[in-house]
Protein backbone atom coordinates (compact mmCIF):
# COMPACT_ATOMS: atom_id res chain seq x y z
CA UNK A 1 0.00 0.00 0.00
CA UNK A 2 1.31 3.08 -1.25
CA UNK A 3 1.91 5.56 2.01
CA UNK A 4 0.89 9.37 1.29
CA UNK A 5 1.06 13.05 3.38
CA UNK A 6 -1.81 14.75 3.29
CA UNK A 7 -1.32 18.62 4.94
CA UNK A 8 -5.03 20.07 5.84
CA UNK A 9 -6.00 23.82 6.82
CA UNK A 10 -9.14 25.62 6.95
CA UNK A 11 -9.78 29.16 7.23
CA UNK A 12 -12.37 32.07 7.21
CA UNK A 13 -12.72 35.59 7.36
CA UNK A 14 -15.16 36.21 9.99
CA UNK A 15 -16.92 33.02 11.89
CA UNK A 16 -19.18 32.86 10.53
CA UNK A 17 -17.89 34.02 6.97
CA UNK A 18 -16.43 33.69 3.86
CA UNK A 19 -13.91 30.41 3.96
CA UNK A 20 -11.73 28.17 2.19
CA UNK A 21 -10.11 24.83 2.59
CA UNK A 22 -6.53 23.79 1.58
CA UNK A 23 -4.67 20.67 1.28
CA UNK A 24 -1.27 19.70 0.22
CA UNK A 25 -1.00 16.15 -1.03
CA UNK A 26 2.57 14.70 -1.30
CA UNK A 27 3.50 11.15 -2.49
CA UNK A 28 7.02 10.17 -3.10
CA UNK A 29 8.25 13.12 -5.06
CA UNK A 30 5.02 14.11 -6.22
CA UNK A 31 2.91 17.09 -4.75
CA UNK A 32 -0.53 18.05 -5.76
CA UNK A 33 -2.46 21.07 -4.13
CA UNK A 34 -6.36 21.65 -4.20
CA UNK A 35 -8.22 23.89 -2.22
CA UNK A 36 -11.61 25.63 -2.39
CA UNK A 37 -14.04 27.32 -0.46
CA UNK A 38 -17.62 28.58 0.54
CA UNK A 39 -19.36 31.52 1.78
CA UNK A 40 -21.39 31.62 4.69
CA UNK A 41 -19.47 29.29 6.66
CA UNK A 42 -17.65 28.19 10.45
CA UNK A 43 -13.46 27.61 10.46
CA UNK A 44 -14.70 24.35 12.04
CA UNK A 45 -16.74 23.13 8.78
CA UNK A 46 -13.53 24.23 6.42
CA UNK A 47 -10.96 22.67 8.45
CA UNK A 48 -13.65 19.32 8.18
CA UNK A 49 -13.92 19.65 4.66
CA UNK A 50 -10.12 20.32 3.88
CA UNK A 51 -9.60 16.48 5.96
CA UNK A 52 -12.57 14.94 3.18
CA UNK A 53 -11.56 17.27 0.32
CA UNK A 54 -7.76 15.30 0.58
CA UNK A 55 -8.97 12.14 1.51
CA UNK A 56 -11.53 12.42 -1.67
CA UNK A 57 -8.70 13.03 -3.76
CA UNK A 58 -6.48 9.75 -3.42
CA UNK A 59 -7.42 7.27 -6.60
CA UNK A 60 -7.06 3.63 -3.72
CA UNK A 61 -6.61 2.66 -0.42
CA UNK A 62 -3.24 3.87 1.06
CA UNK A 63 -1.68 4.39 4.33
CA UNK A 64 -1.98 7.85 5.03
CA UNK A 65 -0.16 10.66 7.46
CA UNK A 66 -2.56 13.38 8.04
CA UNK A 67 -1.43 16.36 9.38
CA UNK A 68 -3.86 19.14 10.66
CA UNK A 69 -3.78 22.35 12.82
CA UNK A 70 -7.14 21.65 13.83
CA UNK A 71 -7.91 19.79 17.63
CA UNK A 72 -11.76 19.93 16.71
CA UNK A 73 -10.61 17.93 13.80
CA UNK A 74 -8.04 15.48 14.77
CA UNK A 75 -10.25 14.79 18.61
CA UNK A 76 -13.51 14.66 16.68
CA UNK A 77 -12.37 11.73 14.18
CA UNK A 78 -9.85 9.92 16.54
CA UNK A 79 -11.84 9.79 20.16
CA UNK A 80 -15.50 12.48 20.32
CA UNK A 81 -17.15 10.41 17.21
CA UNK A 82 -17.84 6.99 18.76
CA UNK A 83 -19.51 8.54 21.85
CA UNK A 84 -21.59 11.02 19.80
CA UNK A 85 -22.99 7.87 17.61
CA UNK A 86 -23.78 6.10 20.79
CA UNK A 87 -25.23 8.91 22.23
CA UNK A 88 -27.39 9.67 18.90
CA UNK A 89 -25.37 12.41 17.89
CA UNK A 90 -25.37 14.88 20.99
CA UNK A 91 -22.51 15.32 22.81
CA UNK A 92 -21.97 16.02 26.63
CA UNK A 93 -24.11 18.18 26.94
CA UNK A 94 -27.04 17.12 25.16
CA UNK A 95 -27.18 19.05 22.37
CA UNK A 96 -26.88 18.32 18.84
CA UNK A 97 -23.44 17.67 17.21
CA UNK A 98 -22.58 20.33 15.02
CA UNK A 99 -21.53 19.43 11.43
CA UNK A 100 -22.76 15.67 11.57
CA UNK A 101 -22.89 15.64 7.55
CA UNK A 102 -19.41 16.56 7.29
CA UNK A 103 -18.17 14.31 10.51
CA UNK A 104 -20.17 11.29 8.39
CA UNK A 105 -18.45 12.14 5.80
CA UNK A 106 -15.02 12.22 6.62
CA UNK A 107 -15.75 8.64 8.81
CA UNK A 108 -17.06 7.38 5.48
CA UNK A 109 -13.81 8.90 3.48
CA UNK A 110 -11.20 7.44 6.49
CA UNK A 111 -12.66 3.92 6.31
CA UNK A 112 -11.43 3.54 3.04
CA UNK A 113 -7.74 4.48 4.21
CA UNK A 114 -5.41 3.68 6.96
CA UNK A 115 -5.03 7.04 8.30
CA UNK A 116 -2.76 7.87 11.14
CA UNK A 117 -3.40 11.55 12.63
CA UNK A 118 -0.84 14.52 13.58
CA UNK A 119 -1.88 17.71 15.18
CA UNK A 120 0.81 21.05 14.32
CA UNK A 121 0.70 24.18 15.52
CA UNK A 122 -1.07 26.88 12.90
CA UNK A 123 0.91 29.44 11.87
CA UNK A 124 4.21 28.15 13.57
CA UNK A 125 6.27 27.53 10.39
CA UNK A 126 5.27 24.48 9.98
CA UNK A 127 6.62 24.30 5.69
CA UNK A 128 3.08 22.63 5.10
CA UNK A 129 0.96 23.91 6.75
CA UNK A 130 2.02 26.79 5.84
CA UNK A 131 1.35 25.92 2.71
CA UNK A 132 -2.43 24.51 3.26
CA UNK A 133 -3.15 27.92 5.20
CA UNK A 134 -2.23 30.01 1.23
CA UNK A 135 -4.39 27.18 -0.14
CA UNK A 136 -7.55 27.47 2.11
CA UNK A 137 -7.03 31.58 1.58
CA UNK A 138 -6.55 31.03 -2.25
CA UNK A 139 -10.25 28.92 -1.81
CA UNK A 140 -11.34 32.38 -0.19
CA UNK A 141 -9.82 34.56 -2.76
CA UNK A 142 -11.76 32.93 -5.82
CA UNK A 143 -15.13 33.38 -4.12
Amino acid sequence: MKTVNIYTDGACRGNPGDGGWGVLIKYENTSKEIYGGEKNTTNNKMELKAAIEGLKALNESCIVNLTTDSKYVMQGITSWIDNWKKNNWKNSSKKDVKNKDLWLSLEKHVSKHEVKWFWVKGHSGHEENEIADTLANKGIDQL
